[in-house]
């Protein structure tokens, strides 16, 4: 892998002779779309481009999100979490049904599901420039456990090199991510490119004064295992037993991907009195606004968009020393790296900031610093933008190590 250079695609809309004015984004969830790719939609559509957004799972409400945006809301069928080859099948033919009509002349795909089929479904319509935009590898990656789990964790491999065959472009939001596809085969080098992370618009995730008193722990995730959800629960218990006076908040709704918590589970913890479940909340800025440290105990990550609002608004993190998770922690700069599945030693990072609060504000600064040098919406923009063909000249892309160095503009903390 060495030889993956990084490079500057700020022609590569030129190499298919055309600049699109037509582009469907294609997405494995419509509640989330506003959310995560809204910053895109509006950029896109201030370039004069025409924007379909197909989804499954649109409700009055999301359509509005994304036509308040600009974009066109389109259904398509998909079964997110199951393995039925008939319902795959059928979201193949949805996914060509839909994009013949719309007829664009670039397609963004995100998410396992639409990449592949998305990705199949423009290459059968001869659409000139199909990106597939990789953000994290899921549980097909981290959870598999015996036969089954190694069926499953095939059947991703072969699904994504089939369909990264009919990619022209394939961004990655970490370079851990993207050399294992390398290495294994599933993409090649010369497609590959880091464009970071989903980003964040600064302006609106402003910087925020933390919490001290209560000390709160906040996570905000799907109720997913892989989140490391488990181990921030016991972390918790285990801290209130220490410091009663300290608060943990869980933000997070229940999925039906089979990794999954159990709803029983969640509220077992809540009516303990450990922590305070709040399920899915549509804003995670109020409860930003009442945290003293974020937490995210991931097994792995494309990189986390709750994490980059978190230190947008200034609040120091601690993570794994995982994919996608190490790209948002300078250790013992912005916050702490932890294990995966080490619950000892997120209670000793947890300790840190209870028994050194002054941490909490200074950490908390660097993270803001960190966010705006490396996650900021509009640049990370741009650079989808440039892979699309239709702006950025000179754009420039993360660097593809994973070696991450201590930017001089961050302050490093006393520890």
């Amino acid at each position: 892998m060495g030889s993956v250079v990084p490079r500057t695609f700020a022609a590569e809309g030129n190499r298919v002779g055309i600049t699109p004015t037509r582009v469907a984004i294609i997405a494995h969830y419509a509640p989330s779309v506003a959310r995560f790719r809204g910053a895109l939609i509006r950029a896109l559509v201030r370039q004069g481009v025409h924007v379909w957004v197909l989804a499954p799972d649109f409700t009055p409400a999301t359509r509005d999100q994304v036509a308040v945006l600009g974009g066109q809301p389109v259904d398509y069928f998909l079964n997110r979490t199951g393995a039925n080859p008939f319902h795959d099948i059928r979201s193949f033919m949805s996914l060509r049904s839909c994009l013949r009509h719309c007829q664009p002349q670039a397609v963004l795909a995100y998410g396992i599901k639409p990449v592949v089929y998305g990705m199949l479904a423009a290459q059968s319509l001869n659409i000139p420039r199909r990106v597939a935009l990789v953000t994290g590898l899921g549980y097909a990656f981290t959870q598999p456990t015996g036969v089954k789990g190694a069926l499953i964790h095939l059947a991703a491999r072969i699904l994504y090199r089939v369909a990264l065959q009919a990619s022209h472009t394939v961004l990655f939001q970490n370079s851990d991510d993207l050399h294992e596809f390398a290495a294994r085969g599933i993409v090649s080098p010369e497609k590959v490119l880091v464009v970071g992370g989903t980003g964040v618009d600064l302006e609106e995730f402003a910087a925020h004064p933390p919490t001290l008193e209560p000390i709160t722990f906040t996570l905000a995730a799907r109720l997913l295992r892989e989140k490391g959800i488990v181990e921030f629960a016991q972390a918790a218990q285990r801290i209130k037993q220490r410091y009663p006076n300290t608060r943990f908040l869980l933000l997070g709704g229940l999925d039906t991907n089979p990794g999954a918590l159990r709803e029983h589970e969640v509220r077992s913890w809540a009516d303990a009195g450990f922590l305070k479940w709040h399920g899915h909340v549509p804003d995670v800025r109020p409860y930003f606004a009442q945290t003293s440290v974020y937490v995210l105990p991931s097994y792995r990550e494309g990189v986390p968009r709750s994490t980059q609002e978190a230190m947008a608004m200034a609040r120091p993190v601690i993570t794994t020393d995982a994919p996608g998770c190490r790209e948002t922690v300078i250790d013992g700069v912005n916050g702490f790296l932890v294990p995966p599945r080490d619950v000892d030693a997120l209670v000793r990072a947890m300790e840190r900031f209870i028994l050194q609060p002054e941490l909490i504000i200074q950490m908390g600064q660097a993270s803001r610093k960190l966010a705006e040098e490396r996650f900021d919406v509009h640049k990370i923009n741009q650079r989808i933008l440039a892979v699309l063909g239709i702006a950025g000249s000179g754009t420039e892309f993360p660097k593809m190590n994973r070696d991450v160095e201590t930017s001089a503009s961050v302050p490093q903390a006393g520890v």
